[in-house]
């Protein structure tokens, strides 16, 4: 069964960073991935790309014969898109049947928040086999002002609610939160999208004149209570193994390492078990359902990781990057020296 992600979010949010950084990550746990930019106007992408959009259509082409805009000209290729899914499922089989695959598309929020043609790829994609979620990216600076918080709130609620998928939201760039001013709270506050009461006097200090209209959006936001995030550095790897378990809850989705691999300590090696009942880092129930207990998993530690004390942090890291790179060095030395010493064969 194959599984995969829409990743969507505002320009800017990290699109693209984050699907490159999964795939090395994904890379390195020797977890199957596949990468298909959906964006026509990213004619740079940063990662491997298994299928690309633009060798069905192009935004320039839709520009020059059609006379639309920048955004007229995205949500064309879009509904193109859709007419022609035919194109993309092709594509998409020969990943094979269990491929994951991260669906990287344009930043223009009326994509999933109002306009049809990603709703109904998405829901083509469901019934191909696919067992998707949508993970949206929202800038963690946001959360730095009262007014911009709201706006992603409910921004985050509109996709949540015309997607129609398992959500995940999530604040990337977190390692950057502490270079756009202070926290009003903590960051669980933000993250669990606590007691919104406690922002009427930033809002109405802020802009008076909008003081009803923005504890209106207040309470439409909680009598919904669906909206919470998950936190994102891409370059840490403690932060992007807890997103990745996050989303893996959120589509059922439980690894299971190919018969070649080195078991878990504390296991039994058996390489030539099925894959239902070989070895894993935690049961199959438990990995999907149990409590997310991993590393990164508390937003205190990465409140105390990226905005508390992220100096220190960041001068230890460096410390134990130092020390990798001469028992690396070191090792290599050695195995030169072994090499020497046999002499030619």
């Amino acid at each position: 069964m194959p599984f995969g992600e829409i990743v969507c979010g505002s320009p800017g949010s990290g699109k693209s960073t984050y699907c490159y950084g999964k795939h090395q990550l994904f890379s390195a746990l020797g977890r199957p991935i596949s990468i298909v930019n959906l964006d026509p106007a990213n004619d740079s992408v940063p990662y491997p790309c298994a299928i690309d959009i633009s060798s069905l259509i192009t935004i320039q082409d839709v520009m020059n014969e059609h006379r639309l805009g920048p955004n007229g000209g995205l949500l064309y290729c879009m509904e193109y898109l859709d007419a022609n899914y035919d194109w993309l499922e092709d594509r998409l089989k020969e990943l094979g049947g269990d491929a994951y695959v991260l669906f990287d598309i344009p930043g223009q929020v009326e994509l999933s928040t109002n306009h049809e043609s990603l709703k109904r790829i998405a829901e083509k994609l469901t019934k191909s086999g696919f067992r998707l979620a949508a993970v949206h990216l929202c800038d963690a600076h946001y959360v730095t002002d009262a007014s911009k918080y709201i706006s992603v709130l409910l921004l985050s609620l509109r996709a949540m609610l015309h997607l129609e998928l398992p959500h995940v939201n999530v604040l990337s760039k977190i390692d950057l939160i502490k270079q756009y001013g202070d926290l009003d709270f903590n960051l669980d506050f933000y993250t669990d999208v606590q007691d919104l009461s406690y922002l009427e006097n930033a809002l109405s200090t802020a802009s008076p004149r909008f003081s009803a209209l923005n504890m209106a959006m207040i309470s439409l936001i909680e009598d919904y209570s669906l909206v919470g995030f998950e936190t994102l550095a891409v370059e840490d790897k403690t932060s992007m193994l807890h997103l990745t378990r996050a989303i893996d809850r959120a589509t059922g989705y439980v690894f299971v390492p190919p018969p070649a691999s080195k078991a878990p300590p504390g296991t039994v090696d058996d390489t030539n078990a099925p894959a239902a009942v070989r070895a894993n880092s935690y049961a199959l129930f438990s990995s999907a359902a149990g409590p997310m207990r991993d590393p990164g998993g508390d937003v205190r530690d990465v409140q105390e990781r990226w905005v508390d004390a992220k100096d220190e942090y960041d001068a230890y890291e460096k410390i134990q990057w130092r020390r990798e790179g001469e028992i690396v060095r070191d090792e290599a030395a050695r195995q030169s020296n072994c090499h020497n010493a046999k002499g030619p064969p």
